[in-house]
């Protein structure tokens, strides 16, 4: 699935409108804990995190993640989303908890 089919399927919040959002997601992972994702993140992946700072714009550019999928209502700023977006990284808020925005990825066959 596309990133913007995400976005249209779940009606969640673009932070990076400019970026490329017909990348593929070809998988979720689900975590906070920066080396742990590091180690078991794949390539292609949504990553959905509540962690919002400059070291996980590094771990997803390190890992190639196709987003990243800030969850809870986790408080995104601006210098974050710039930075993103310099990255030319999407940044996609669900609001929902992180267990629900994986169950919702899971459902649109993610």
């Amino acid at each position: 699935m596309k990133i913007q089919e995400c976005i249209d399927a779940t009606h969640w919040q673009l932070d990076t409108p400019q970026l490329d959002l017909s990348k593929e997601i070809s998988g979720a992972y689900e975590g906070d804990l920066l080396s742990w994702v590091m180690g078991r993140g794949n390539e292609g992946d949504a990553w959905i995190t509540v962690q919002v700072h400059i070291n996980v714009l590094a771990v997803a550019v390190l890992r190639e993640f196709s987003c990243v999928i800030i969850a809870d209502n986790a408080a995104v700023t601006e210098e974050f989303i710039q930075k993103a977006a310099e990255e030319k990284l999407v940044i996609i808020e669900s609001g929902l908890p992180s267990y629900e925005t994986a169950v919702a990825l899971h459902q649109l066959g993610i």
